[in-house]
């Protein structure tokens, strides 16, 4: 798979990857993961015909950081995210 960047409302710059095709699902992995713990579940998903998008959230693996933390940066990560992969914003 291919490293993709999609940069968040502030500025930070956001490493994802993208496995298999269809309306996109974005694994959040847990506070202290990169991307490549949600991989296996992500291929696992393309598998069963399904599209997984696995990220780094900020200041984890190749993502980018910004400083003070706030969880509403954590939801314009989410935005960034859908908007670049198409999504419409539901769920």
């Amino acid at each position: 798979m291919t490293v993709q960047t999609v940069t968040s409302a502030d500025g930070t710059v956001l490493a994802f990857e993208r496995f298999g095709e269809g309306p996109p699902v974005v694994l959040v992995g847990g506070a202290l993961s990169t991307r490549t713990a949600g991989v296996p579940l992500a291929r696992h998903l393309a598998g069963a015909g399904m599209s997984a998008v696995v990220y780094d959230r900020r200041g984890r693996g190749d993502s980018g950081d910004a400083p003070g933390y706030a969880p509403e940066r954590e939801a314009e990560d989410l935005a960034a995210l859908d908007a670049v992969l198409g999504g419409g914003g539901e769920g």
